[in-house]
């Protein structure tokens, strides 16, 4: 979207039309609906609710469609059948599918070695979480992800504009200025070009994500990727105890589960950032590191590619693979600098 040296206009008028092409077939608006005997007033509920596309209608519960004011259990089946005449067969051919992973992008992360290490960047249609201690750069690296979103990568990426959801209240737009300086961008279309929202309860965390997918709807394929710091903070103090830890986890599901259908929906980049509890039982099996992530195995099955940040030396920080389905356990030292992440110097 943004680029010190190129911009969009450059770009073959054919290369554009076979862009937009692809984007439309591959986003269907709920609207289609209408030529399937379903209503304008339905549809427009269906909206309100976050639900833009027939693949949102495939992604979403009967029991949800029922929580929508207004939406009875016959128009729920009669919705459910329209889009299942509308959507694909489920199935593919393995070859079919890797044709269809070709959309995916990755994101640079502004560190070539850390991009290395995660196969190129953030890749979209996935959640990409990033857990550590306090000052391990977790932070840093979502500033520096709202810039080089919005710049021209590898492999045909063009760049787009970011969500940024804050739930600590840690997102300072001076950061992005510094960040942008370094790539020589224009400050205030950086600006511009980051949505950003504080949330003050997981619930508000939860409702948000219904404005996201509106957004992302109402300008199809423009955002390229959607930022939460962190995404259990709020959890963590909504609920206490034992005794609410199921109501917890539950809620925390739910919300993990919206993120990786809005990811495949519009296919964007999800990237998270989670905090570290102490481990009181990993004394006795005498573990090197007695920390780990908060979330449990809720958050360690949502999660596609999980980094575990640590500090280095001075500015110097370590970044390991903790999991992921198709990158091996390696690590990378990358350095938080003022234009955000960058290479560490040898």
């Amino acid at each position: 979207m943004l680029s010190s040296t190129s911009n969009v206009e450059d770009l073959p008028a054919e290369q554009e039309v076979i862009g937009e092409e692809e984007e439309e077939s591959y986003f269907q608006d709920v609207d289609i609906l209408q030529n399937h005997g379903i209503n304008v007033a339905d549809t427009k509920k269906l909206k309100s609710a976050g639900i833009c596309t027939i693949k949102g209608i495939q992604m979403t519960t009967r029991k949800r469609l029922l929580a929508i004011k207004g939406i009875s259990e016959g128009k729920v089946d009669k919705i459910k059948e329209a889009a299942l005449k509308l959507a694909e067969n489920g199935f593919l051919t393995a070859l079919e599918y890797s044709d269809k992973r070709k959309m995916c992008f990755r994101i640079s992360t502004g560190s070539s070695e850390l991009d290395k290490l995660m196969g190129g960047g953030v890749e979209s249609m996935s959640i990409t979480e990033a857990f550590g201690e306090f000052r391990t750069g977790k932070t840093q690296l979502s500033h520096t992800l709202c810039v080089t979103a919005q710049m021209p990568g590898n492999n045909g990426y063009g760049g787009g504009k970011v969500v940024f959801i804050d739930t600590e209240n840690t997102f300072r737009p001076g950061r992005l200025r510094e960040i942008a300086d370094r790539f020589n961008l224009d400050h205030d279309a950086v600006l511009e070009n980051v949505l950003y929202a504080r949330a003050y309860t997981s619930e508000h965390q939860a409702e948000l994500l219904d404005f996201v997918a509106a957004k992302f709807h109402e300008e199809m394929g423009v955002f390229k990727l959607l930022i939460v710091d962190s995404v259990m903070a709020l959890f963590r103090v909504d609920f206490s105890g034992r005794g609410e830890l199921a109501d917890r986890q539950q809620k925390l599901a739910n919300f993990l589960s919206r993120l990786q259908k809005i990811s495949e929906e519009y296919n964007v980049s999800v990237f998270i950032t989670n905090q570290m509890t102490a481990d009181p039982g990993a004394t006795m099996s005498f573990q090197a590191d007695p920390k780990k992530p908060i979330g449990g195995h809720i958050l360690a099955h949502a999660s596609t590619t999980r980094l575990s940040l640590r500090k280095g030396r001075g500015e110097v920080r370590i970044a390991k693979i903790y999991d992921s389905p198709d990158m091996p356990e390696n690590e990378a030292s990358f350095a938080l600098t003022a234009g955000g992440v960058a290479d560490a110097k040898e």
